[in-house]
């Protein structure tokens, strides 16, 4: 496995592990993270470097956090590639001021026992929300796959309001009504409402 750590102004930090061997010729899977001051051009700047190193996105998540812009994103490409974008994002980072990491990965592969399940919470904002709900769902050996979190201001009354998306997926073993059950017990007790569905096909 290969991690490059990029910063603004830095050298890289190259981590290598020979155990694992990636052919030069087959396609590979590559996942990017960027954090730096938000501003006008930022996409542009990081998606242009992806496009002329030969790297497809395939997937990405990007957003403002307070007064800075987070990406992640999954490039397809081949091992050049991955040269290539080790190269191209340390000069961008020296030239954009980002913290950037580059790494290889691979395809995730979803057990065919698992049932994908959307969560959908609302409630006034408060500490912990996010750690009772992961602690509920990994004691019962519930992968969480996706979470987004944000907070607002509740139309008319102004109060802080927070609200949670998580994509989960439950064990086939797992007794639907009953899980049901606990989750909007726990979720009375910390004054969420909640909706736990099966996502749609």
């Amino acid at each position: 496995m290969l991690l490059f750590i990029l910063g603004a102004g830095k050298a890289c930090r190259l981590h290598r592990n020979t155990n694992k061997e990636f052919s030069r010729d087959m396609s590979q899977l590559i996942v990017i993270s960027a954090l730096g001051s938000d501003r006008t051009g930022i996409v542009q700047d990081l998606t242009k470097v992806i496009l002329s190193c030969d790297g497809n996105i395939e997937e990405s998540r990007m957003t403002t956090l307070g007064s800075d812009f987070a990406m992640l994103l999954l490039v397809s490409g081949n091992w050049a590639t991955l040269n290539k974008l080790e190269q191209g994002l340390n000069k961008l980072g020296k030239e954009k001021n980002l913290t950037l990491s580059i790494r290889p990965t691979d395809a995730k592969i979803m057990g065919g026992d698992r049932m994908p399940y959307a969560v959908d919470i609302v409630s006034l904002d408060q500490q912990g929300i996010v750690f009772n709900l992961a602690h509920f769902f990994t004691s019962r050996d519930i992968e969480i796959a996706d979470v987004a979190t944000r907070r607002y201001a509740a139309a008319h009354t102004g109060s802080p309001m927070f609200a949670v998306q998580m994509a989960i997926n439950l064990p086939a073993t797992v007794h639907i009504s009953e899980l049901r059950e606990e989750f909007l017990e726990i979720c009375d007790r910390l004054n969420l409402d909640a909706i736990l569905e099966p996502v749609k096909p």
